[in-house]
């Protein structure tokens, strides 16, 4: 059995050492277009910024120690530039030697990820204005930054890597533009959740550009000119594109393979493409959202790797090995913050036509009487007819990874909300409390499927009042003092049971607190009592004050309500 792979990094070089583990008497290729075959490219923002300072530490793998541990012939500097499925041949370009040659193979596995699409834009090729794919990339940005060390630089596109870069840039002292044409960063979560990365940007000294794209970049006496829609214009000398990336399907195209829906290489459930003998992973593949079920481009390194993992097994063990899909877990640190998500978020939700509803919790990290203790930010989706849960979204400063992947879990063995408050997590002060904010978030979309408080969420308060409705403001008066919705008659919960007089039980009422705890004690309170129509503001006040625009709480107020408990 010969098998040929066609790229390296995650999904490849998995694939070639499976393979090796499977058949050691199989002859087995594994042919990379770059002088890199395993490297940790998500490691690449932070050796710019210098928090990773040996690049060699990035090399997951050199080609002399993959091939000599895995007994592989592994050619780097070649690149795959056509396959001939009829005659079970690649054609290989040497590009050192400049030679092409045909490689015959009885089964291949493509992995060719996905490349930075470049905008086309005036002034994308000029020196100065890069994408960053690969180490070499890497290796120029960090040069241009140590040599001319530039005053500014603009970063376009707010996903993983303009975040990163972001982040990276501002660590190396330079002023930091980040252009990026929707209205949020991270488009893959809900505008609520990326609010808090906007708040940390702008405290962090980012100048955020909002629904705004690059149009142009020229050259100029000062460096580089780049010119934003809307007429601004930004002199800065370095520009980093990173708008997004493409699958890389040439390949697959010329040789007559199926391409799915989103425009990747279509693949059934065993990685197998319309070609018997060839399979793909990675980047380039469309493969199944385990929440919507629709095929879609999922290109992050953890589904890439378990992919070359299933395709080896069954391109040479024949073991009929599923890949189920994925649910998109992915995480960012952005300065101080910590994003993570899974599943499927309240937009994605919506484009699909779902039904579906959400909740708020901010729970604390650990035991909030153990120093250090922040805040965790939880939003969850899920099914209103079966309980199940769809989606999570979280963001804080500490313990998010453990808690998003917690919810993965959940996700991916189909469980309830209601289970989530069941599950034995592991307590000690310093880690967690008796009910983890997974089983709190459990908790509160538990009580509004049980019927045991209706909710409202931030952006239905607009014109709230109109129509006689009342916002009622639960909090004490100090913390109403130091910032409320505006509109909002204030009744301290511990105050509410002595004063329901003052309240009509017929008006719609909206109570809030700071994060919903004392809110919902006020809506039980006030539905025993004969109150019909109210609701508990999901989250509360730190929802609202971070997602509601034109919100101008301080940098000191955000923190105290970040810090403060119900």
């Amino acid at each position: 059995m010969k098998l040929v792979i066609i790229g390296g990094v995650a999904g490849g070089a998995s694939a070639a050492a499976r393979a090796r583990r499977i058949d050691e008497k199989a002859e087995i290729v594994l042919i990379e277009r770059g002088e890199h075959v395993s490297f940790a490219n998500c490691g690449l923002p932070y050796y710019i910024g210098g928090e990773i300072d040996d690049r060699d530490s990035l090399l997951v793998q050199t080609p002399r120690k993959l091939g000599r541990r895995f007994n592989l012939d592994v050619r780097c500097n070649s690149e795959a530039t056509r396959i001939f499925p009829d005659r079970h041949q690649v054609e290989v370009r040497d590009l050192i030697a400049g030679r092409t040659y045909l490689e015959s193979y009885d089964r291949l596995i493509l992995s060719p990820g996905a490349a930075p699409f470049v905008p086309d834009i005036p002034g994308a090729g000029l020196e100065g204005v890069y994408t960053l794919r690969t180490i070499p990339d890497a290796e120029r940005i960090r040069a241009l930054v140590e040599r001319e060390k530039p005053a500014t630089a603009v970063v376009a596109g707010g996903g993983f890597i303009g975040l990163e870069m972001a982040e990276n840039l501002h660590r190396r002292g330079i002023r930091v533009h980040l252009v990026e044409m929707a209205s949020q960063v991270m488009p893959a979560v809900d505008e609520d959740i990326a609010a808090f990365l906007h708040r940390e940007l702008r405290d962090k000294g980012v100048k955020l550009h909002l629904s705004t794209r690059v149009e142009a970049v020229e050259r100029d006496s000062g460096g580089l000119l780049v010119r934003l829609s809307g007429s601004e214009a930004i002199c800065a000398g370095l520009v980093i594109l990173s708008v997004g990336v493409r699958p890389e399907t040439r390949l697959a195209a010329g040789a007559g393979l199926a391409l799915g829906a989103g425009g990747g290489i279509e693949v059934d459930d065993h990685l197998r493409t319309s070609d018997p003998d060839i399979y793909a992973v990675g980047d380039a593949v469309e493969v199944r959202n385990l929440v919507t079920g629709r095929k879609e481009l999922i290109p992050l390194a953890g589904p890439a790797n378990k992919q070359g993992r299933i395709a080896a097994d069954n391109a040479l063990g024949g073991r009929g090995v599923s890949f189920r899909g994925s649910l998109g877990t992915s995480i960012v640190r952005v300065f101080d913050l910590v994003l993570a998500r899974t599943g499927a978020s309240e937009k994605q939700l919506k484009a699909e036509s779902l039904e579906y509803l959400s909740s708020w919790t901010h729970s604390a990290s650990h035991a909030s009487y153990y120093p250090g203790a922040g805040q965790i930010s939880i939003k969850l989706t899920f099914s209103p007819v079966d309980d199940t849960l769809y989606g999570a979204q979280a963001v804080g400063r500490d313990g998010v990874d453990k808690r998003i992947d917690v919810l993965a879990t959940a996700l991916a063995n189909k469980m309830t909300v209601h289970e989530l408050t069941e599950l034995d997590l592991a307590y000690a002060p310093p880690f967690g409390s008796g009910k983890d904010p997974v089983n709190m978030a459990g908790y509160v979309a538990s009580n509004i499927l049980n019927g045991d408080v209706a909710v409202a969420h931030w952006n239905e308060l607009n014109g709230f009042r109109d129509n006689g409705r009342l916002l009622l403001d639960v909090r004490s008066r100090p913390e109403f003092a130091l910032g409320h919705i505006p509109g909002a008659l204030n009744i301290p919960v511990d105050e509410l049971r002595a004063r329901l007089a003052e309240l009509d039980p017929d008006r719609e009422t909206v109570a809030y607190c700071r994060v919903g705890v004392r809110a919902y004690i006020a809506c039980r309170i006030l539905a025993q009592q004969g109150f019909g129509r109210v609701r508990n503001l999901s989250g509360g006040y730190v929802t609202y004050s971070t997602a509601a625009p034109g919100d101008t709480t301080s940098a000191l107020e955000r923190e105290s309500l970040l810090q403060g408990q119900e």
